[in-house]
């Protein structure tokens, strides 16, 4: 028998921003072997992954659609025959940190038995990593709730998704082990709808379109990921873009994400030369677009200082709820420093010196 695991993300990009990419689905494959006798699918896989997976993880998972056998799901009570393909979808495993409640205030926009929804701040990074042991969301949540998904340190608690530090707005936990089986499945299955708002250098030649290149760790600066167009290297990343508003030297845009890859809409707009606002990562903090004059530069070093993070806001959240199946819709209004450089850049055309002093 064959076990292989795949990651839906690139490998974690971890350092002293926090930041890393969104989704968080694991995937586990195994080929039964030809001598294989039938027994329960759940006591199978706790057999043979056990030391990562409870079988409680294992059944919830079946429960959820998660299990699948030669491409179709299946029950914990199924049984397996020779040369079965088994596919498992799990959240991701985590690093072994140590999870300690924090009382770090957190903006809850929905929250039940089986999932909460927050708005994030762009200050704070999801979950703990190298530079950042304390002082996340993942702290925030732990004290806000005394569970999480139980059953496997491992696992990081309760996260199918996450978004780069810089990055506000919507993400979604889970509960439970059920309702983390079905979110994971339903990410797998890019049926979770997400739109962000981006604030973007330059003025797009078309009204929208949309961005496909694989997305890898660049070879230069493993802190950041590059754009593999050919498919040689990197995953396979799909990003929908529609123009919002045009403000001449910067672009207001929508970004629909059809998968989940490490700063994916950061790097697929750079790589059509449209790097974020401010950006600092990808080299958006500098004057990209515009004119040479003393006024523009102070100007654009004001909105810096409005908004110093990258200009991407997670503005929807959609999904099935794992419980009720009821389709559950989420919006997050751009935050007040971003939607204050927007308004900078609308009265710049019209009075240069009034938009540069309003900075100063």
């Amino acid at each position: 028998m064959s076990v292989k695991n795949d990651i839906t993300d690139e490998d974690d990009v971890t350092g002293a921003s926090g930041e890393q990419g969104d989704d968080l689905v694991e995937l586990v494959t195994l080929k039964v072997d030809k001598g294989q006798t039938p027994i329960r699918i759940d006591k199978f896989l706790h057999v043979h992954i056990g030391n990562t997976v409870s079988r409680t993880k294992i059944q919830n998972a079946a429960d959820a659609g998660s299990i699948q056998v030669n491409g179709k799901p299946v029950k914990s009570s199924y049984k397996i025959r020779p040369n079965d393909d088994i596919l498992l979808i799990m959240p991701k495993h985590a690093e072994n940190y140590d999870l300690v409640p924090e009382n770090i205030p957190i903006d809850i926009v929905y929250e039940d038995d089986d999932v909460i929804v927050i708005n994030k701040s762009p200050e704070i990074v999801v979950h703990p990593g190298l530079g950042n042991p304390r002082g996340t969301l993942i702290n925030a949540v732990l004290w806000h709730f005394n569970e999480l998904p139980k059953g496997n340190e491992e696992f990081r608690p309760g996260l199918v998704h996450r978004l780069d530090k810089g990055t506000s707005g919507l993400i979604i936990l889970g509960k439970t082990d059920y309702a983390l089986s079905h979110l994971a499945k339903q990410f797998f299955d890019r049926t979770i709808q997400r739109k962000y708002m981006a604030l973007v250098w330059g003025d797009p030649k078309e009204d929208d379109g949309t961005i496909t290149g694989n997305i890898g760790r660049d070879t230069r600066e493993r802190m950041q990921m590059e754009v593999y167009p050919d498919g040689d290297k990197g995953k396979h990343a799909v990003t929908h873009y529609k123009v919002l508003e045009r403000l001449n030297y910067v672009t207001l845009v929508e970004c629909k994400l059809e998968t989940g890859r490490t700063h994916q809409i950061r790097v697929h707009m750079k790589h059509i030369g449209h790097t974020l606002f401010n950006d600092t990562r990808y080299g958006g903090d500098k004057i990209l677009k515009g004119t040479v004059y003393a006024k523009y530069k102070q100007f654009i070093e004001n909105s810096f200082k409005i908004m110093p993070r990258q200009a991407l806001h997670a503005a929807t959240l959609g999904f099935v709820h794992p419980v009720t199946g009821k389709n559950m819709f989420f919006e997050s209004p751009l935050p007040p420093e971003f939607q204050a450089v927007l308004e900078k850049w609308r009265k710049y055309w019209t009075n240069p010196n009034a938009a540069v002093a309003e900075g100063e």
